[in-house]
């Protein structure tokens, strides 16, 4: 069994964003990056596939510029066999992403397509379905459980009510939820392992895919600052000033 593994490069979750001064997106200058996290847990499960026998070969792939073959690189240090880097400089939005995805698997015919459920930077949540629409692939959302059995795959998912289990059909799309798994963490021989391991560029007019933006951004503004609290002293001050901001 092959599997497909999505990785993306986002600002890492440790820094803290600052707002460009005319308001047109965040800075990235100077910014450490590092993988989605959630593309991360998708990595890591691929690999437990592999490990246990169930997949055999475990393929990358990233879009964006050069610098995300830092990523890339990272996951051939989880332990994928190969990656593909589809190289471009714009800003790419889900739907060319799914574009780009729909190409790379029809290419590569894996039976399971790994993604992160959102990327952290943009927190879309729309490429992994736009993925299994195009493709006509079943599709199964935040994943905090996956079985593979033969040609089918049961998923439980997180929803807002629960969990829900469901059984789908190989090929599939399936995004990973945050309680899927956690991440190991890279040892240096594995790092240093992955430096040798083949990355095969391409470009979106290599796919035939435009970078056609869909969505503009008007503004980006910081969230408001938040006001100091109010030590109190008892009960009856605490339900005055409650009272007095008219929350109760």
């Amino acid at each position: 069994m092959k599997v497909l593994v999505s990785v993306k490069r986002a600002i890492d979750y440790n820094v803290r964003i600052q707002i460009k001064p005319d308001g047109s997106g965040v800075v990235e200058n100077g910014v450490k990056h590092s993988m989605n996290p959630f593309d991360e847990i998708a990595v890591e499960q691929a690999m437990r596939w592999k490990e246990a026998g169930t997949a055999e070969e475990v393929v990358a792939v990233t879009i964006g510029p050069d610098a995300a073959k830092e990523q890339l690189r990272s996951a051939l240090a989880f332990g994928c066999d190969r990656a593909i880097h589809i190289k471009t400089d714009e800003p790419v939005q889900p739907l060319t992403a799914a574009r780009v995805f729909e190409a790379i698997a029809q290419k590569e015919e894996p039976k399971v397509f790994m993604m992160g459920k959102q990327a952290i930077d943009d927190d879309s949540n729309q490429t992994g379905q736009m993925t299994s629409a195009l493709l006509e692939w079943p599709q199964a959302t935040f994943a905090s459980e996956i079985e593979l059995s033969g040609e089918t795959a049961k998923v439980t998912r997180e929803i807002d009510a629960g969990l829900e289990t469901l059984e789908v059909d190989l090929p599939a799309v399936i995004t990973a939820d945050l309680r899927l798994n956690e991440p190991r963490y890279l040892k240096l021989p594995d790092i240093m392992k992955a430096k040798k391991k083949p990355i095969e560029d391409m470009s979106l007019d290599d796919l035939g895919v435009e970078a056609a933006a869909r969505l503009e951004t008007l503004k980006t503004t910081p969230p408001p600052t938040r006001e100091a609290g109010v030590r109190v002293e008892s009960v009856d001050e605490l339900v005055a000033k409650l009272k007095e901001k008219g929350l109760v």
